[in-house]
């Protein structure tokens, strides 16, 4: 015994700190998993633009081209033609104020400061763009400091600029990330979540307990991330599928992926209803049908239906058939009995059900 005494013990708190230290380890190997694609791609793209601008084109040193290329692409799929064009606007505009502006009033603390607010007022003005404005200003601060007014290099970062931002869509089109696969996970975790938000719905609504209740209406808030980051993957996808020759065939299967983007938006938007509602209904103890609590229930079920779909390659199982199969099925059992002589809680926790089956069907 006392020898067993002598080994140390683990108290909560250091199993807390230990438990959350690996859950922040998980998290950050999934976030590299996700971006490791992309970072490859801006690695290439760096390279090679500074490769073509050097040995090809013949400057001397090219650093906007491995810059221009990297903020081209960046670790989001989204917008990167739009990333492309404003990062080449906002550069020349830049160039072309701090050009005009130095060479007559020369260069000091306040000199930057007016140039500066010229080149971004002149790109704001422009565009609307975050990009042009930020380019414009950076641009302008570097002939300003680095860069004298009137000689070449104005010209040749023009140039860099154009050459690292098609270099980075070249890189796109040839080592593509898949357009549709980024995006069905996206929506697969969304899927799981809400199906995780159901069960924990229909435990908390069991036990008369608002406990689960709470956490599920915690977890459902929390989603919008991860929807935002589907439709910026979409997005990034009607790119890929457009640049890139491998994937130009996949435009019909990303256009139908597409088009649950917003019955998926509104079906979590209705679970965290129902989960609010369901707080209430615990909360104020009013009477509950144990049907509908089991209708929730299989609700949840329904959605792991949806979110293999989701999942599955064409060919595969469950299909949309299926998916639809099982969220009839839940349909068929939300009938206006099971709120007989309830409360108003009750009554908007099966409509919620109702339009919660709705928009999965849209999705399957």
């Amino acid at each position: 015994m006392g020898r067993l005494g002598s080994y140390p013990r683990f108290t909560a708190p250091h199993l807390g700190l230990r438990t959350r230290g690996s859950a922040r380890i998980d998290a950050s190997l999934r976030r590299l998993r996700v971006s490791g694609l992309p970072i490859i791609q801006c690695a290439l793209a760096a390279g090679i633009a500074w490769f073509v601008a050097t040995d090809v084109v013949g400057h001397v040193t090219p650093f906007f081209a491995p810059i221009a290329a990297v903020v081209s692409l960046g670790v989001s799929l989204g917008a990167r033609m739009r990333r492309s064009a404003e990062l080449v606007v906002g550069v020349t505009v830049g160039i072309g104020v701090g050009d005009a502006i130095i060479a007559l009033i020369g260069t000091g603390p306040w000199q930057i400061a007016l140039v500066v607010a010229l080149a971004m007022s002149t790109a704001v003005f422009l565009d609307s763009g975050a990009i042009i404005a930020m380019q414009a200003g950076s641009s302008a601060v570097l002939v300003a400091t680095l860069i004298p007014p009137g000689n070449a290099g104005g010209l040749n970062r023009m140039v860099d600029a154009l050459i690292g931002g098609l270099v980075g869509l070249a890189v796109v089109a040839v080592v593509p990330t898949h357009p549709v696969l980024r995006a069905r996970k996206d929506a697969a975790t969304v899927i799981a979540t809400s199906g995780r938000v159901l069960q924990l719905v229909a435990d908390g609504l069991l036990a008369n307990d608002a406990e689960p209740i709470a956490k599920a209406l915690k977890a459902a808030r929390a989603t919008q991330p991860a929807i935002d980051a589907m439709r910026t993957d979409l997005q990034g996808g009607r790119e890929i599928s457009r640049i890139s020759p491998l994937y130009w065939n996949s435009k019909q299967r990303l256009a139908e992926l597409a088009a649950t983007a917003d019955p998926l938006d509104n079906a979590v938007r209705n679970i965290r209803v129902l989960a609010r509602r369901s707080l209430s209904l615990v909360r104020d103890d009013e009477i509950l049908d144990p049907r509908l609590v089991d209708l929730v229930e299989k609700l949840a079920q329904a959605t792991e239906v949806v979110r293999k779909m989701m999942l599955a390659d064409p060919g595969e199982q469950p299909d949309r058939a299926e998916a639809a199969r099982v969220l009839r099925h839940v349909a068929v059992g939300a009938k206006a009995e099971l709120i007989r002589d309830a409360g108003l809680s009750a009554t908007v926790v099966l409509a919620q059900i109702r339009s919660i089956v709705v928009d999965l069907l849209q999705v399957a």
